[in-house]
């Protein structure tokens, strides 16, 4: 098999579509890392609109790990009933701010590998809660946009979340991981949908390898 070359870089990517998406920041609203981390466990299977819609009903009741380690099943799933798998994810914010409280002393870990302790936390929502919540950069956030950009521009072959990390943190700035997963996850929103992209809006068709494959 031959040595895999990707189409762009980083830096390349980051460059063309900051002019397309100026001052972007994490579309989640919080306050403070607890909340950022509650409201991207929230994100999974549900749209960042919805849960900005729940958070702060949630927020309002639940503001930090204590209070929400405390909180009734029941009273969470009815805040969040609105959200897909309610059930599962009333039942993970309260594990999650148990373990909060109990082994952080009610503050959410700093590290990767005290977040990833966390129940249900994998790396790409301890990368956002690193980077947005408290200025630190351990890697890039592969959701499902990511993912799926990487294989259609020509940046990674490979189909886990953890593969295509490394293959993005190796054709890019350190400093510019954090915003490289924020552009391609907008981009993905906005332009290069998963059924029908629309490429001939899209600043990176020149060099995409799905756009010039066609």
């Amino acid at each position: 098999m031959s040595q895999f070359v990707p189409t762009m870089n980083g830096e390349e990517i980051v460059s063309l579509l900051d002019a397309q998406y100026p001052r972007i920041k994490t579309p989640l609203g919080h306050k403070g890392a607890f909340q950022l981390l509650i409201a991207t466990i929230l994100s999974a299977q549900c749209t960042d609109a919805r849960v900005n819609k729940v958070t702060p009903v949630l927020f309002n009741r639940f503001p930090d790990a204590k209070s929400m380690a405390k909180a009734g099943t029941r009273e969470l799933e009815g805040i969040i009933r609105s959200m897909g798998f309610y059930h599962v994810k009333a039942k993970r914010l309260k594990e999650v701010s148990r373990k909060i409280l109990k082994d952080f002393d009610c503050n959410v870990p700093v590290t990767m590998h005290e977040l990833t302790s966390l129940p249900g936390v994998g790396r790409k929502t301890a990368n956002i809660v690193l980077s947005a919540g408290f200025n630190k950069i351990e890697g890039i956030a592969v959701d499902t946009h990511v993912k799926r950009l990487s294989k259609r521009i020509g940046l990674s072959r490979e189909t886990t979340p953890e593969k295509i990390e490394q293959d993005l943190m190796r054709i890019t700035p350190k400093e510019l991981w954090p915003r490289l997963s924020l552009l391609l996850i907008l981009h993905g929103r906005k332009i290069c949908n998963a059924k029908k992209p629309l490429c001939e809006k899209c600043t990176l068709s020149s060099k995409c390898l799905y756009y010039n494959q066609k």
